[in-house]
């Protein structure tokens, strides 16, 4: 969810719970001054009436509500003297409604002539369903226009003042460490976006600093490591051509060029991984990775042919992927090779190619791999000379480069998947 809805819903949870609190004062208020309103209007009345009845008598004989809003009755001095007024809320039945309705009474007591009497004054009231519904739907109404007026300046006004921020979010989606154009924070007239656009600005000059002298250490170390490396090849190599040499001898030499061999590929390996991570693959194009599994599988029918594996595959489906094509070929090898070396002797190797997966699946130790340490570096699930322990890491770094996914499954078999869509 993004900020400007996040802070709308809860603008939009306060508002609702600041009306409704509102909404019950409101009413409690709004009847009290009702109340008031009726009481004094039926006060009125009662002077009304008495001073009616002091100028015509025949007002004391009206005994029913029928003949108007009042009715009189006698009473006795001792009943008179233990009353006081009182108003109070009844319901009475209305001839045009043809049904019960809630009215205001007034009952008071008052003398005239040495006689008490009893007077009831009523007086027709606000319904109170109609009222608290009538209520609602304005509360209603203004709720829904003061979201709509909310929602209205967060798309409008707060998108305006938080556009800065946004810009740079762009600008460090699109920015690249080994770009050759600096980072420049967005201008802004906001203190707190000057001060983040200024601190991502100086956090990228350093990391672009440390990413630049990480990159040189990286090349020049493996191009330093990797001269002496194929001069002692060359010169144990020549050694191991002279005739004068002993078969122990030979065999010392040649345990210690298979190690040199490995350090050359471990090296190549790791800057390869390094640059992967990095990021210094930057060209991309459609590679049809049809095209690219049955070069690679054809590159190693010798292989397959020395550790007398049965190869079937299906790759007749075009897959075509947006990458690096060097990578994509990387990509393939890497999963062949590693379906070679970690296979059981005259096992068998299995390539099918889907329009959005790659699977590869071949026999080997009758035990699944450790799921959660197969794609670190120098994980080894067997103890092969050979291997570097990097394949599958340098697999793992180009799926998460490209946000593919890979996966390993064991089910009487090891299978390896790269699911690209």
């Amino acid at each position: 969810m993004k900020l400007l809805n996040h802070v709308t819903a809860y603008f939009a949870a306060i508002l609702l719970v600041v009306l409704t609190a509102w909404a019950g004062i409101f009413y409690y208020n709004m009847l009290d001054e009702i109340y008031d309103s009726i009481d004094d209007g039926l006060e009125n009345q009662k002077i009304l009436v008495l001073q009616k009845a002091r100028q015509d008598s025949t007002v004391l004989q009206q005994k029913d509500f029928e003949e108007g809003y009042y009715k009189i009755r006698p009473v006795t001095a001792a009943w008179a003297k233990q009353h006081k007024d009182l108003y109070q809320d009844t319901l009475m039945y209305m001839q045009n409604e043809k049904d019960f309705e809630p009215v205001r009474l007034l009952t008071t007591v008052f003398q005239q002539g040495g006689q008490y009497y009893e007077m009831r004054l009523i007086t027709s009231m606000v319904e109170e369903d109609d009222l608290i519904e009538d209520l609602l739907y304005s509360l209603l109404w203004l709720y829904l226009g003061l979201l709509a007026t909310l929602l209205l300046l967060n798309n409008i006004l707060l998108k305006h003042i938080w556009k800065p921020f946004y810009t740079l979010v762009n600008r460090l989606r699109k920015f690249k460490l080994d770009s050759a154009q600096p980072f420049s924070s967005p201008i802004s007239k906001i203190e707190e976006f000057q001060l983040l656009g200024q601190t991502v600005e100086k956090l990228l000059q350093k990391n672009v600093a440390v990413y630049q002298s990480q990159r040189s250490f990286i090349e020049n170390a493996s191009h330093e490591l990797q001269t002496p490396l194929a001069i002692s090849l060359n010169k144990l190599e020549l050694l191991a051509e002279s005739p004068n040499l002993q078969e122990k001898e030979l065999e010392q030499i040649g345990g210690v060029l298979q190690n040199l061999e490995r350090l050359t590929r471990l090296n190549k390996s790791l800057l390869l991984l390094s640059k992967i991570e990095n990021r210094q693959f930057a060209e991309e194009e459609t590679v049809n990775l049809q095209e690219v599994v049955q070069n690679v599988l054809l590159d190693f029918e010798d292989f397959f042919a020395f550790h007398h594996l049965t190869l079937t595959q299906e790759t007749d489906t075009p897959c075509l992927v947006n990458m690096n094509p060097d990578l994509a070929n990387m990509l393939v090898m890497n999963l062949v090779k590693n379906a070679i070396v970690h296979n059981a002797p005259r096992g068998f190797v299995r390539v099918h190619l889907s329009s959005n997966a790659l699977v590869i699946e071949n026999s080997g130790q009758n035990t699944p791999l450790a799921e959660d340490q197969l794609f670190q570096r120098f994980y080894k699930g067997t103890a092969s000379t050979t291997s570097t322990g990097l394949g599958l890491a340098i697999v793992k770094a180009i799926c998460d480069l490209y946000s593919f996914h890979v996966s390993y499954q064991f089910q009487e078999k090891h299978r390896l998947q790269v699911q690209f869509k």
